[in-house]
């Protein structure tokens, strides 16, 4: 895969917003086209971990991140849970990809099952069926044996299953240190540049 244009990014209520807050910042500084979706889980998190309320409605969230990152040359595009008109709904217009970033391990089951009762299942859905990468970033701790049977159900559609592990030889300083080490890998599987961290080796 080069080097996508479009990519779906979904929210969920999951612990571990920042993660999925910083991949939309390196996605959007590389040019990349996001559509974004944020589950009302994901709402009650953000405000939690990082005192960010998010608007409700799509078209207002839009347009508080298209002001925020007006000085990044990509573009986001926010959907709501219920847009069945969205481009990421259907096979007929897939991204190149898409992010499940963090992922409960609600949204993980109702994926591995095809549930599709929402649009970032139906988008995941559709990532799957028309063979296009998707990634699922679980956070959770311990994984009981359903989570580890549903993620290897996935994995065995070809699903990459990348856990929020961040690793230390880069000798971090900070929490942000340790974030960037995950969604550098995140960025790494999506074949889109970065400057987050030095490789190994180098």
């Amino acid at each position: 895969m080069s080097q996508p244009h479009n990519i779906t990014l979904a929210w969920t209520g999951a612990s571990g917003m920042p993660y999925g807050v910083r991949l939309l910042e390196q996605l959007l500084l590389a040019n990349v086209s996001v559509y974004l979706l944020v589950s009302t889980a994901a709402q009650i998190v953000a405000k939690q971990e990082m005192g960010w309320t998010i608007p409700t409605h799509a078209e207002a969230l839009q347009t508080q991140l298209t002001e925020r990152y007006a000085h990044l040359p990509g573009e986001v595009r926010v959907f709501g849970r219920e847009a069945w008109f969205a481009p990421v709904a259907s096979g007929s217009n897939p991204a190149d990809a898409m992010v499940i970033c963090p992922c409960t391990m609600g949204t993980l089951a109702a994926v591995a099952q095809g549930m599709s009762d929402n649009l970032i299942e139906r988008a995941a859905d559709v990532c799957i069926k028309e063979q296009r990468k998707l990634i699922v970033v679980p956070r959770e701790t311990p994984y009981s044996v359903l989570h580890l049977e549903n993620m290897l159900k996935l994995a065995r559609m070809g699903v990459v299953i990348l856990p929020p592990n961040p690793g230390f030889y880069h000798q971090p300083k900070s929490v942000e240190d340790l974030v960037d080490f995950v969604v550098a890998r995140i960025l790494d599987h999506l074949q889109v540049p970065h400057n987050l961290m030095v490789r190994w080796g180098e």
